[in-house]
């Protein structure tokens, strides 16, 4: 049996982060590392970093969770939004296992960012309808039903104004575009009024980076359904891949 020290990468389209988590207590145990991600960002380059993030950390163990910015299903990336297309059909687990010498069980990103924060953070002990939704180069969400989570929910790729939607109001698109905070917190708002008719969550909480600076544009989110942000902040990534790591194998 893998104790409860297990290391937690996440894969992000900018970096990629990793540490030693503490499942005891949802916490890190060392700093955490992170590595740019490579470009291109595929397959081979992409476990030639993970790698050596494993490496640098002086990971032990035999166990490993990865969040995955894609649909993973099974181990396997099933979508490519914010990554290489190297990666579309591609075992992330069989690839990382490999490349570490460890055995890696992947989930999505934003699912195990909601793992971390409905186990430890805000949304612990929570029944009802609980979305999380990470705002950093995409838009990632978790859905958790009576703290079950539904995953590869993606909401991120809906349509909103005849395109898709993180195109429209990610921090990627905000920095692309150039927008004001005011005009962010307007499309942003937009994103979570089709969130609200669609999926009627009773809270919704933010993640992700630009969480950390949501009193810049709260005053233009007017939604029913309460916003919080998120309490794990940059560290759930990490934590949620570890804890499915440990639940899983």
């Amino acid at each position: 049996m893998q104790t409860n020290n297990i290391l937690g990468i996440d894969v992000g389209a900018s970096g990629i982060k990793g540490a030693i988590v503490d499942l005891e207590i949802g916490d890190l145990t060392t700093e955490r590392l992170k590595l740019d991600t490579p470009q291109p960002s595929n397959t081979t380059a992409m476990a030639e970093t993970v790698a050596e993030l494993v490496r640098q950390i002086g990971y032990e163990g035999e166990l490993i969770g990865c969040g995955f910015p894609a649909v993973v299903k099974k181990g396997v990336s099933h979508s490519a939004a914010n990554i290489d297309d190297s990666w579309k059909g591609a075992n992330i687990e069989e690839i990382f296992s490999r490349a570490t010498g460890k055995r890696v069980l992947a989930v999505n990103d934003a699912d195990a960012a909601g793992l971390a924060e409905m186990k430890y953070g805000k949304g612990k002990g929570l029944k009802g309808s609980v979305l999380l939704i990470t705002i950093g180069s995409g838009l990632g969400s978790a859905l958790f039903t009576n703290g079950h989570l539904v995953q590869n929910t993606e909401f991120g790729h809906c349509n909103l104004h005849d395109g898709i939607a993180e195109h429209y109001v990610s921090n990627l698109a905000r920095k692309r575009h150039d927008m004001s905070w005011e005009v962010f917190g307007l499309r942003f708002n937009e994103f979570l009024e089709m969130i609200e008719r669609t999926v009627n969550p009773d809270l919704i909480i933010l993640g992700g980076g630009v969480s950390n600076r949501y009193e810049l544009f709260s005053e233009w989110i007017s939604i029913e359904t309460e916003v919080t942000t998120a309490e794990m902040f940059n560290n759930a990534g990490i934590v949620g891949a570890a804890q499915y790591a440990f639940e899983n194998q």
